[in-house]
């Protein structure tokens, strides 16, 4: 007899570790483009398998696919991800996740033009270099490993108004 297992372990926060989230814009021939890294530092209980785990579980239930493409937020009304930018700060929300950063001028600004960023969060833990070291950030953003193995979504960049 063969089953098929449907193992839907909860979500462990202590297994994600600290999850970091680092903002930069790079130019493209069209100006200006913002882009947000979101990763595990694998420094959590069970180390950075049970974080690469752990992520995979948050992007599934929250209903972004992994390796699966860019997907386009503005296209999905019920999709649980957010990005909210205020004067100074900036904040990811999704499911079990509300990650604040102050984002850099260049960054703000892009997201300012362009209403959106581009959000790669990584299931691959990142355990080398410091967030603000800009080359180590490319570098691990621009991987064929890391890329290939997290979801990447266009945001729509939400403010408040008054």
């Amino acid at each position: 007899m063969t089953s098929i297992s449907t193992d839907t372990r909860p979500l462990r926060t202590a297994d994600l570790g600290t999850l970091v989230i680092m903002s930069w814009s790079r130019e493209t021939p069209d100006g200006d483009v913002p882009f947000l890294l979101a990763c595990s530092l694998g420094d959590g209980e069970g180390g950075p398998e049970a974080a690469r785990a752990a992520v995979e579980r948050l992007l599934q239930h929250s209903g972004l696919p992994v390796g699966g493409g860019v997907l386009d937020a503005a296209r999905l009304s019920n999709l649980p991800v957010g990005l909210l930018v205020v004067p100074g700060a900036a904040a990811l929300t999704m499911p079990g996740v509300n990650a604040q950063f102050v984002p850099t001028p260049e960054w703000r600004a892009a997201v300012d033009k362009r209403g959106y960023a581009c959000l790669i969060f990584a299931t691959r833990p990142w355990s080398e270099g410091e967030p603000g070291d800009g080359e180590a950030v490319a570098a691990f953003a621009n991987d064929e490993d890391t890329l290939t193995s997290a979801a990447q979504v266009i945001l729509p960049a939400r403010s408040l108004r008054s």
